[in-house]
């Protein structure tokens, strides 16, 4: 009974964080769960299934709103789930030869970390770039409308093996490279595209871990049963915070968690 109180109040505390920033909460449960003592590849396992299931409502929302890109899903799933699939392959070959792989994990997460911590301190930088590349005379703009698909399928390979090694990259990073490749796209369609995806992604990442037995079904039923609760608390208290101070708050943590999982390897 402790066990999953304390599990639901570290779902309650990620979903006041996600609630209240928007950040995927990958980025901060993977390191809430190794804080707690799990193995890193229990805590990515266990948080990949957690995201699936938590993301899946706004797929739901965003799909009515007819603001998913359907065709950009596509082609970043060609990339990423077969990348997903070879990456858990790979774990496996490593459990099977009694290589450890913890550090590889830990190492990965501080990666991801530290680019989320950057995605957020660069947002305007970004948003700029944005601006320039939507811009059909500029040479980026130009670049972006001849590889755009193929860019596309390569980020989702990219993001199929981060994902599936950390639980951290579907949600800001995957998003600000959306929102660069397809600059003429809403920010509420990138979104929308980018959990749309993120879904999927996670889903068979996390079936792929739970085969390699990463997967603690206690722990995910308390996270799960804090997250909603968390949720609706961080949007309540979201409008009272200037969003400045949360995202410089959150992209110092994410950095500084990041550096001491690189750093830690």
């Amino acid at each position: 009974m402790y066990d999953t109180l304390l599990y639901a109040l570290a779902g309650g505390a990620v979903g006041f964080v996600v609630g209240m920033t928007g950040v995927g909460g990958g980025s901060f449960m993977t390191p809430i769960l190794l804080a707690f003592g799990f193995p890193p590849p229990v805590a990515v396992g266990t948080d990949l299934l957690y995201a699936a299931i938590t993301k899946s409502g706004g797929v739901v929302s965003h799909a009515l709103r007819r603001t998913v890109e359907w065709p950009v899903v596509l082609y970043l799933s060609a990339g990423s789930l077969p990348a997903a699939l070879a990456t858990t392959l790979l774990l496996h070959q490593f459990k099977q030869r009694g290589v450890h792989y913890d550090g590889l994990i830990t190492t990965c997460l501080g990666v991801m970390l530290v680019a989320t911590a950057a995605v957020l301190v660069f947002r305007s930088f970004l948003m700029h770039a944005r601006e320039e590349i939507a811009d059909e005379r500029s040479p980026l703009g130009a670049f972006e409308r001849r590889h755009a698909r193929l860019l596309t399928w390569l980020l989702g390979l990219l993001l199929g093996v981060a994902v599936t090694l950390t639980s951290v990259g579907a949600g800001a990073v995957a998003a600000a490279v959306l929102a660069l490749l397809y600059p003429r796209m809403s920010m509420l369609r990138v979104i929308g595209t980018d959990l749309a995806h993120a879904v999927p992604l996670t889903l068979i990442g996390g079936i792929a871990h739970w085969t390699l037995g990463h997967v603690d079904f206690a722990l995910l039923g308390g996270l799960l049963i804090g997250s909603l609760p968390g949720i609706w608390l961080g949007t309540r208290v979201a409008s009272a915070i200037p969003e400045r101070f949360m995202q410089r708050g959150m992209a110092t943590l994410l950095f500084l968690l990041g550096l001491r999982y690189t750093l830690m390897a």
